[in-house]
């Protein structure tokens, strides 16, 4: 693809997900809006850790590119000049944040190239090889914005077919905020609206964290975007009545076979697409694809803290003496999906031979 075709992307969303200042990391507080914009700073690999596990920034890519920072933080803390030490430090930051989110692959992926970096530069000065881990850091972030823009690229044209403006329903937030700042399914909505062909966006709420409500909606809103926000439990009522003409969401992991791990809600949409034969569409750069698992079953799925199921916004709704479980992501079986867009072109079943082939290509190609 020459410079011509990026130039012709839509511009970059107005959503700043997280800005790199050297010594500080600043991410835009999840959490708190779409009442308050404001920024968390992170000044230690600590603090990124604790940013991920408690939702101030989430999203696979964003948690990939996060901790891409909190190893360059990481770097910037260590003041001896023992590289040894440095070098254990560094590992040991590494671990620490592999620990912050289990089922996102984009954070193992990030995490691996900052420990090629150290590896590949051990014989450098200290102060080399920080400079290198900050420039990995920095590359991550770039090349998550341009696979993004990519992967609304080729998104976009899955529906050059469909007459009229279009009808997309889309799960959790799968926009800038889950990414450096454009987007996997909402690149794609992005991408359409530029050439005014969205008619609506069908927001899932996405209980228990409402990303759909609070995030989704809130970037949509920023966009002029035209949408409308359900509950979860209303997406068959739409589908039954033909107002919506595709599912669009994004990925935590692939598996080899195609089975994909996202947001808790995403399996019942599938369910409800295929019985009403609505297409259902996978946004998600390549590097979620995780070959070495070969189902969904060997996907780890993180149970988060049960005060999100008992608490809406801080209000109480289910006593603790009733019994809740948070599993907070489910696994879409392969053979419901209709096609995987990446940054890379688009991917269909049977997606064990096809994102093997696919993956290979990749390879070759970079």
């Amino acid at each position: 693809m020459g410079n011509g075709d990026i130039n012709r992307y839509p511009a970059v969303s107005r959503v700043c997900t997280l800005k790199w200042e050297r010594q500080v990391l600043r991410l835009i507080d999840q959490r708190s809006l779409p009442f308050k914009e404001m920024y968390v700073s992170c000044r230690s690999v600590e603090n990124v850790a604790e940013a991920i596990k408690d939702m101030v920034v989430r999203g696979a890519p964003a948690i990939g590119v996060a901790a891409g920072y909190g190893i360059a933080l990481a770097a910037l803390q260590f003041k001896g000049k023992n590289k040894e030490k440095f070098i254990i430090h560094i590992d040991e930051s590494i671990k620490l944040l592999s620990g912050a989110r289990p089922t996102a692959i984009n954070l193992f992926w990030a995490l691996d190239r900052m420990r090629d970096v150290l590896d590949e530069n051990k014989n450098l000065e200290i102060e080399k090889i920080r400079e290198k881990l900050i420039e990995k850091a920095i590359e991550i972030e770039k090349q998550d914005l341009e696979i993004n823009r990519k992967i609304g690229h080729h998104g976009k044209k899955l529906f050059k077919e469909v007459k009229g403006n279009i009808r997309i329903l889309t799960h959790c937030n799968a926009g800038a905020l889950a990414t450096s700042g454009y987007g996997t399914a909402l690149a794609v909505i992005r991408s359409l609206s530029a050439e005014s062909k969205v008619a609506n966006v069908i927001v899932d709420e996405t209980r228990p964290f409402l990303q759909g409500a609070r995030l989704t909606a809130w970037e949509l809103y920023q966009e002029k975007i035209p949408f409308f926000i359900i509950s979860d439990n209303m997406a068959g009522y739409f589908m039954s009545k033909g107002d919506v003409d595709a599912v669009l969401v994004g990925a935590d992991r692939i598996a080899s076979n195609g089975d994909t791990a996202n947001k808790i809600g995403t399996l019942s949409l599938s369910i409800l697409a295929e019985y009403y034969r609505i297409p259902f569409y996978v946004a998600a750069p390549i590097s979620t694809i995780d070959m070495k698992i070969k189902s969904g079953d060997n996907i780890p799925i993180e149970y988060r803290d049960k005060r999100e199921v008992r608490e809406i916004l801080g209000k109480v709704i289910i006593p603790d003496f009733m019994a809740v479980e948070n599993p907070a992501f489910d696994v879409t079986p392969a053979d419901k999906i209709t096609a995987i867009i990446t940054e890379n072109g688009v991917v269909y079943p049977p997606y064990k031979k096809t994102l093997a082939k696919f993956l290979k290509m990749d390879k070759q190609g970079n």
